[in-house]
């Protein structure tokens, strides 16, 4: 049989927690031959906090972790009775794998390093600044620049449209 990547149920937030029992029993019950990998999906996103910005990881396919494995009654049973897993995605009888282009999109995902600021904008779109000097404006987003993660938002300063540039980390979407 050959290995393929399986999508497995946990309980949310317990996804690490779930990657380090099916890692350490995997050596312990020596089923290392069968079961290669086991990611948690993760984004490094960016955000603004109190002026600052900040790194944070997010997952990707919350309440999910990945397993490259090779499917039989053996491994299936070992994923499914580790503690935290509530199962395959798929028929309870038999896990449906994930299709190969699935798999390399994740992967290529998980490959960038380059941290994203989240969410894509579109010209106009009226958003709310959270933070900087206008914080709880409103305005319309006038220019977008993906690049340099920057938006151009016409906000209402004494009655008066006027361009201001933001990150995208300090607006959000109303």
């Amino acid at each position: 049989m050959d290995k393929q990547w399986y999508a497995v149920h946990t309980y949310t937030g317990q996804e690490e927690k779930v990657k380090t029992n099916i890692e350490r029993r995997i050596r312990s019950v020596g089923l290392d031959h069968k079961i290669f990998r086991v990611l948690v999906p993760m984004e490094e996103e960016m955000k603004i906090r109190s002026g600052k910005k900040r790194l944070i990881k997010k997952r990707v396919f919350p309440g999910y972790i990945l397993v490259e494995m090779v499917m039989d009654d053996e491994t299936w049973y070992f994923i499914r009775n580790t503690v935290g897993v509530t199962g395959f995605v798929g028929p309870s009888t038999r896990p449906v794998p994930l299709q190969p282009e699935e798999v390399e999109n994740v992967l290529k995902t998980l490959g960038e390093n380059v941290p994203r600021a989240k969410p894509v904008w579109h010209k106009g779109e009226v958003i709310r600044v959270t933070s900087g000097p206008f914080t709880e404006s409103t305005g319309k987003i006038d220019d977008i620049n993906v690049k340099a993660e920057k938006l151009t938002v016409m906000i209402s300063i004494f009655g008066r449209e006027t361009p201001v540039e933001l990150d995208f980390a300090q607006v959000e979407r109303l």
